[in-house]
């Protein structure tokens, strides 16, 4: 989606840092053995990716400022971009955080960093974490970037599924993996942040109960706390994407 209304860090599905997301949280003590606070998160509020990591860094209490660095295609024209952020992000997209004197890009594998350094990291959540990667934001991606009512119904259709199995995953005890949140409740917030301008750029259908819920207790944790949109915010996302539409359709 490079040019697009939000910028290629709308697509970051399948992430590469220099260092291997997957590691596993003892290399990564090794590696970085503690967090040095306070942690600089280059980011936005409108980037899915950046909310994982500011939803992180909240909800873990880890203190952190906000460089804010829109997406590339939601810069103003006379925003600077600063020096440090080209010289050390590698696709020139957000997120990005400095630690210390270390930069680490991208949205899964800052967070598997994050959880890792408090002791907060398991295979099963960051699986569930990659899960959410394949199944929830591609359609809910789909959703807004949709310019005509076939396509947003059919991505509406395919969001409405995966929000199906992600209440079956919610079974057990309301949370994605264990008894509380984890890096899959990081990974997943963005879609919970957004949800009224999602439906006012046409997603339909009901959200079963179960996820509706595990929605509104995100949303009351610290870390869904810092990142909840305004109603403002909400407008201004959606308003984005209607005008999108609007410009899409007329080249059309």
């Amino acid at each position: 989606m490079n040019g697009g209304v939000l910028g290629s860090s709308e697509v970051q599905s399948s992430e590469s840092p220099e260092i291997s997301p997957e590691i596993g949280p003892e290399i990564w003590r090794e590696i970085w053995p503690e967090i040095e606070e306070p942690v600089t998160l280059f980011g936005h509020w409108i980037c899915p990716f950046s909310v994982r990591v500011e939803f992180a860094l909240a909800q873990l209490g880890i203190s952190y400022e906000v460089v804010d660095v829109p997406p590339s295609a939601a810069r103003p024209k006379d925003f600077v971009v600063p020096e440090e952020f080209h010289a050390n992000s590698p696709r020139a997209e957000i997120p990005m955080i400095r630690e210390g004197g270390r930069y680490l890009a991208d949205s899964i594998p800052i967070l598997e960093r994050l959880y890792s350094a408090v002791g907060a990291l398991s295979g099963a959540a960051l699986e569930e974490a990659h899960w959410v990667d394949q199944n929830i934001f591609p359609p809910m991606i789909a959703i807004y970037y949709g310019v005509n009512p076939k396509s947003i119904r059919r991505a509406s259709e395919r969001l409405v599924d995966s929000l199906g199995d992600l209440a079956t995953k919610l079974v057990a005890t309301g949370w994605l993996v264990g008894d509380g949140p984890s890096i899959a409740e990081a990974a997943l917030i963005p879609c919970y942040v957004r949800l009224d301008g999602l439906r006012s750029l046409g997603f339909e259908g009901e959200m079963p109960s179960s996820v509706e819920d595990h929605a509104a207790r995100c949303l009351t944790l610290p870390g869904g706390v810092a990142v909840r949109w305004s109603d403002e915010q909400q407008s201004e996302f959606s308003g984005r994407f209607h005008k999108y539409r609007d410009l899409k359709n007329a080249v059309d």
